[in-house]
């Protein structure tokens, strides 16, 4: 999956659908002090974080303004601010989510942008094998979703760290609390398994949208789908975690194998 260009456009038609979705962010490039409207060409070399633009300011945005909006990604959005901000990440602008935008809008934005990939966050080749490990448990289903995890695309893989992250973070803030001088700090109510209810038919999709039966998903499929996501969301910092053992023995073997690989995994670690 190793490739270095400099814009979209240098991108070949078998490229991954996922990076043909949108821009890439990279790590100079999500500075909220930039401008609205400014345009900018993005690398989307490799050994950068591979995440869409749209989904790193979604989440960000959520993480600064709507931990304790109750109901989010429940309650709805305006369909035609949605659509606004959706065509200004499309042309590529440089958007800036701050304060004046509703978190229901860009909580919306996010779900369809999941929704709508030509190729899902999971692909489809693997729908059934992460549908499988539902039917698991304990250790062993736990390891079945890591190496799962391992035959992502970079792009992929990184977007989905990003989201497991970020919807962790919303459910970590789903009960009200108490705030240093005693006042009830609301909660979300979006527990993990809310979150799993929502957001899994958007990362497991077995038929593209618009094709027949794409929305017809058993009930015992439906269930598997949010169980799968339930158990990415809590164990998201172990499944994107690899042992030294692990790593120092993959790196013996690329050693003997592919020397030459070294050295790009090594600055991507």
């Amino acid at each position: 999956g190793a490739m270095s260009v400099d814009s979209i456009a240098d991108l070949s038609d078998n490229t991954s659908e996922l990076l043909e979705a949108l821009q890439l962010s990279h790590s100079g490039e999500l500075d909220l002090r930039r401008s609205l409207g400014k345009k900018n060409t993005l690398s989307l070399n490799p050994l950068t974080w591979q995440v869409p633009r749209v989904v790193e300011r979604c989440c960000r945005h959520i993480e600064t303004h709507g931990l304790h909006t109750v109901g989010i990604f429940r309650v709805g959005s305006s369909k035609k601010r949605v659509q606004q901000l959706r065509e200004e990440f499309d042309q590529g602008l440089d958007v800036l989510l701050d304060e004046r935008q509703c978190v229901h809008d860009v909580a919306a934005l996010l779900k369809e942008f999941l929704r709508d990939l030509p190729e899902p966050l999971i692909p489809r080749e693997l729908y059934g094998a992460f549908l499988s490990t539902a039917a698991m448990a304990g250790p062993a289903q736990l390891a079945a979703l890591q190496l799962l995890l391992f035959l992502l695309p970079p792009c992929h893989s990184d977007t989905l760290h990003r989201l497991l992250r970020f919807l962790s973070e919303v459910a970590r803030h789903a009960e009200s609390s108490r705030g240093p001088d005693g006042q009830e700090i609301p909660g979300n109510k979006m527990t993990v398994s809310n979150l799993a209810t929502i957001f899994g038919p958007n990362i497991l999709q077995k038929e593209k949208p618009g094709e027949k039966d794409a929305g017809a998903v058993s009930f015992e499929d439906s269930a598997a789908i949010i169980l799968v996501l339930q158990r990415l969301i809590e164990h998201h910092q172990t499944f994107f975690t690899v042992s030294p053992e692990t790593q120092r023995d993959v790196l013996r073997r690329l050693f003997q194998t592919d020397p030459d690989v070294i050295d790009h995994l090594l600055r991507r670690k």
